[in-house]
């Protein structure tokens, strides 16, 4: 810079040394005398490596790890141990309820503890799986003897008190040579018959006897198994014949509206057929129009857009009812339509809530968790136009002050607080939308 001015002043400069390559590199040398001293890479090592064996002043690394460098080592150089005694520990024996051999396990326990039942126990409990006499078999429960005989039954109630109603283990331990061959639906089948029958008999205070379709469970198998098995050649195809559908459904749609359009026009022109014109009248019922949409759009209100956003809140689940064959569990798939801010709160709600997030998709959870997850949503929407509405009346209480001095504007406490009859959400709603006891 100061070369420049100068040369704009014509003033006279020091004469400068000539700059050549020898002064280039002398000047480099000075500057940087370590690197004289640097190791260079070996051939054959990646640079990677190289760098892992000198840090970055340069200096080979130590033989033991070391934490005494300023800024590197901990928080606390001495660890702070407390003065109370420990805690004494033994090797105690245990036994798991669960089992039937008595047997006698051992473990690490604390002196103070008191003794407890083993607590992974509860998960060794078995199902209570029905058991029936003789005479109730061949009263109730007989069948056609090419399809169940009493063998194969109580080889079926003696599977499914071994493994817990494990119905695929079942089936392959099913004694295939002694009782011929039977599939998962068949077990299936048979169990809830001879279940739901003792229960008639013997009045268990049941809401509603399960029913197993065994039919409809081997075509869901079958439709899903072709699906599986499609070639690309016809998953290409069923591609372009949905994509054939919907351009034929926009075109529906396009006519309709036309014809919607055409429908609207000849009924306007039939009104001014009918009634005689009045063009002053008619021009002042605009003016006022206009003025009302002017006044609309110019001051929009945050409290109508948060009453608009509560109205359209919500999640709108979509019907299956596509081509092909789908899952159970795709009905608790959000639609597109979710934004992702709406998903990130209904995300903390249910966390909130401590919902699970990936229920049993059976039908009856399918529908309440999908409407309470849709209340979910109108809930979040209603905190926001909530929080919205409240700080509208703040604004409008510091204007009404600021205008008129002196005076205070006292907003109800009914509609800055709720009122004490209603209860907070977290004792409303419980893990599926049942009230708390």
């Amino acid at each position: 810079m100061s070369a420049d001015v100068r040369d704009i002043l014509e003033l006279e400069r020091p004469p400068t040394p000539e700059v050549t390559k020898e002064a280039l590199l002398n000047s480099k040398k000075k500057n940087n005398p370590e690197r004289a001293k640097a190791m260079k890479r070996p051939e054959g090592m990646h640079r990677e490596v190289f760098a892992l064996l000198y840090n970055d002043n340069k200096d080979a690394p130590p033989l033991l790890s070391t934490d005494t460098g300023i800024g590197t080592g901990y928080k606390q150089v001495k660890a702070r141990l407390g003065m109370k005694k420990v805690r004494k520990w033994h090797w105690a024996p245990f036994s798991n309820p669960a089992r039937s051999d008595n047997a006698v396990f051992h473990h690490w326990k604390r002196i103070s503890d008191e003794p407890k039942v083993y607590p992974f126990a509860q998960f060794n409990k078995q199902l209570s799986i029905p058991t029936y006499s003789v005479n109730e078999y061949n009263a109730n429960l007989r069948t056609n003897q090419a399809k169940w005989s009493k063998a194969q039954t109580d080889h079926l109630m003696d599977l499914a008190k071994r493994f817990d109603l494990r119905f695929v283990v079942m089936a392959d331990r099913w004694d295939k040579e002694t009782h011929g061959m039977k599939s998962v639906e068949d077990l299936k089948e048979r169990y809830y018959e001879v279940l739901g029958i003792l229960g008639k008999i013997r009045g268990t205070p049941e809401k509603k006897v399960y029913v197993f379709d065994a039919e409809h469970e081997r075509k869901r198998k079958d439709q899903l198994k072709k699906l599986f098995e499609r070639t690309a050649k016809q998953i290409e195809e069923e591609q372009m014949l949905l994509n054939e559908l919907k351009k034929i459904e926009a075109r529906k749609k396009e006519r309709e509206r036309k014809t919607q359009d055409l429908q609207k026009l000849i009924s306007q022109a039939d009104q001014q057929g009918e009634t005689p014109q009045n063009p002053s009248s008619s021009r002042k019922q605009d003016k006022k129009l206009n003025k009302k949409k002017q006044l609309s759009q110019t001051r929009p209100s945050k409290v109508d857009s948060v009453v608009s956003a509560v109205e359209s809140a919500g999640i709108k689940f979509t019907d299956l009812r596509g081509t092909g064959v789908s899952l159970r569990s795709q009905k608790m798939k959000l639609p597109a339509n979710v934004g992702q801010k709406k998903a990130k709160a209904l995300e903390q709600a249910i966390q909130e809530f401590k919902v699970d997030p990936t229920p049993p998709p059976t039908e009856e959870i399918c529908l309440a968790f999908n409407e309470l997850r849709s209340d979910m949503v109108l809930l979040c929407e209603l905190r926001t136009a909530l929080a919205t509405c409240n700080f509208e009346l703040e604004s409008l209480k510091h204007q009404y002050e600021a205008v008129c001095p002196g005076k205070t504007l006292n907003i109800p406490s009914s509609l800055v607080t709720p009122p004490e009859d209603v209860k907070p959400a977290e004792n409303v709603i419980d893990v599926v939308g049942s009230p708390h006891p």
